[in-house]
């Protein structure tokens, strides 16, 4: 039987996110593959070789769907940039592969290098510089008021952070934590709102 690269990295982050790297062997995905571990070889000369490849993998399937800096649109208004947050929000909390890719980065953060640099820019870095970008270009556009974008960002998605891995953890009060989510935008909009011309 064949397979192919993109079927062995996909039945590779499902057993590396229930498993974690140290207790996942080749043959934990050759087995779930239905296939020998020789066959797996032919792609992937170790674990190790599969590991980063399922990473650059990740780091290309986050730029494409979640979208990156040279991405950005500024929101034109506060009703923007609430749909802005709620459509990467319906992305992240339903796209299987980021769901399994946010389980990786938890388990892993605290015993892999790469893996914690990585779970740094996507819990953090990368949210915050995006929406520093957003509040910075909101306030050249005198559409906020503002003195430190990055702090606002932070302030911003923060929350939204918490709230994220409270649903990883119990996904079954989806409806209540996405509910939370909206209050902390429509609160954090209401007060900022004051400060807009």
């Amino acid at each position: 039987m064949k397979i192919t690269k993109q079927e062995i990295l996909d039945t590779a982050l499902d057993v590396f996110a229930e498993k974690g790297y140290d207790s996942t062997i080749l043959k934990d995905i050759s087995d779930r593959l239905n296939v020998t571990k020789s066959a797996l070889y032919k792609h992937y000369e170790s674990k190790e070789a599969l590991w980063d490849a399922l990473i650059d993998h990740v780091e290309q399937y986050y730029s494409e769907n979640f979208g990156h800096m040279e991405s950005i649109v500024i929101p034109n208004s506060m009703e923007e940039l609430t749909e802005l947050t709620l459509r990467q929000l319906r992305f992240t909390m339903h796209d299987e592969t980021v769901r399994k890719v946010r389980k990786l980065l938890t388990m892993e953060q605290f015993r892999n290098e790469r893996m914690k640099a990585l779970a740094t820019k996507h819990f953090y870095s990368d949210i915050v510089s995006i929406y520093t970008t957003i509040f910075r270009g909101m306030a050249e556009r005198d559409l906020i008021q503002i003195a430190n974008p990055e702090l606002v960002a932070m302030e911003y998605t923060a929350p939204i952070s918490v709230m994220l891995q409270a649903y990883d953890r119990e996904p079954d009060r989806e409806l209540e934590i996405h509910q939370k989510m909206q209050e902390h935008i429509h609160h954090f909009i209401s007060v900022f709102g004051e400060k807009m011309k």
